[in-house]
């Protein structure tokens, strides 16, 4: 009997019912517009990106160089397209503790990020390399 109440216990805790919902579009646009969020994986620095109005993005890896894009929402994923790669990049979007996790649905490693700090100003783009 204590092992039947042990097992419905364990299940309980890990049912669906308690994991964290994805983000619906509306969900993610109220929470990063107008911000800027800085991104972690594994512990290290991957990459910032600010949240413009009308679902517009400026992403970067954290080098300077900056790309521009758009977001919106598609099968309960929230995709991406930059300026220089019209792929959708598509993600779901977590709400954990302070802030955001982020996986990555396009490829099979599905690449997991989470929000390390955000900020309210503007990132830093450099511009096009210029030549001499």
């Amino acid at each position: 009997m204590r092992f039947a109440l042990t097992v419905l216990a364990t299940l309980a805790l890990t049912s669906p019912a308690t994991a964290q919902s994805v983000m619906s579009g509306s969900q993610f646009e109220a929470y990063v517009t107008g911000k800027t969020l800085y991104f972690g994986q594994n512990g290290a620095s991957y990459g910032v990106e600010e949240y413009l109005p009308d679902r517009r993005v400026r992403w970067s890896f954290l080098d300077g160089q900056c790309k521009d894009g758009i977001w919106y929402e598609e099968a309960d994923q929230i995709c991406f397209v930059y300026d220089d790669n019209p792929a959708p990049q598509c993600w779901s979007f977590y709400r954990e503790g302070t802030g955001l996790r982020a996986v990555f649905r396009n490829d099979q490693t599905a690449t997991t990020l989470y929000e390390a700090r955000q900020d309210d100003d503007p990132m830093l783009c450099y511009g096009p390399e210029v030549g001499v």
